[in-house]
């Protein structure tokens, strides 16, 4: 089983962390990096084969993962010259990629079944397999329902449940076929094309741990739950 991990950002929402460091390689806990965490896992999940694509201080990934060997991986690496949206990296390595393989952002914290995302995603027979997640979000104010110029309905700070992308993908490499090598593409581009065509997408729905480290409160929280988490993300460990 193959995997790429998407890691050429920028990590504006997690600076000053990321001035001088890569946002995978922030650190979880006293001895991690969240990228280390992310290939022990895929290693553990019986993935042998990882492409990283890197672009923001890549050089400084390249470094610290070498070639995957210490993690029984065979590491390979993509390089962005230019920011190329969420599917776009894919594009540029779509020949040296199996016919199913598994993408990820390399910020997420989860126990997510990795190996499972993808052999669902191999027998579903959709083009792109989604691990979706519910994600409750907080109104601060109250909010008004009008119907012509009259309110009709109030509530006071609602919480809201929403099913998002957790940033885990199986895809097809087929579904790249139509698209142009060294263009940008976005995970919205594509999903909405996807939609447009009617090849919907698949959604393996998730209930267990994740965390998006992308963002500062996640982070906060990733580094104050990782040592009562730890055998559960890394098991074995």
């Amino acid at each position: 089983m193959h995997a790429v991990i998407l890691a050429g950002g920028k990590g504006v929402r997690l600076r000053p962390y990321t001035t001088a460091l890569p946002k995978p390689l922030v650190p979880i806990g006293d001895q991690h990096a969240i990228l280390e965490i992310v290939l022990r896992q895929l290693a553990s999940a019986g993935f042998t084969g990882c492409t990283i694509a890197i672009g923001h201080l890549g050089e400084i990934i390249r470094a610290y993962v070498g070639d995957g060997s210490q993690w029984g991986l065979t590491v390979d690496y993509s390089t962005e010259e230019s920011p190329l949206g969420t599917i776009g990296p894919l594009l540029t390595m779509r020949e040296r990629l199996p016919e199913h393989f598994l993408v990820m952002n390399g910020d997420i914290l989860t126990d997510l079944d990795y190996a499972d995302v993808l052999r669902r995603h191999t027998a579903s027979g959709a083009p792109l397999t989604i691990a979706t997640y519910v994600r409750k979000v907080h109104i601060d104010f109250g909010v008004l329902t009008t119907d012509a110029s009259r309110v009709v309905a109030f509530t006071e700070k609602p919480s809201m449940d929403y099913r998002v992308s957790m940033g885990v993908y199986g895809l097809s490499r087929a579904t790249l076929d139509d698209y142009t090598a060294g263009l940008p593409l976005g995970f919205d581009e594509l999903v909405l094309d996807l939609l447009g065509s009617g090849d919907c997408p698949h959604a393996y729905d998730f209930d267990g741990y994740w965390l998006d480290i992308g963002r500062p409160d996640d982070y906060d929280r990733a580094n104050a739950e990782f040592t009562s988490r730890k055998s559960l993300l890394l098991k074995g460990a």
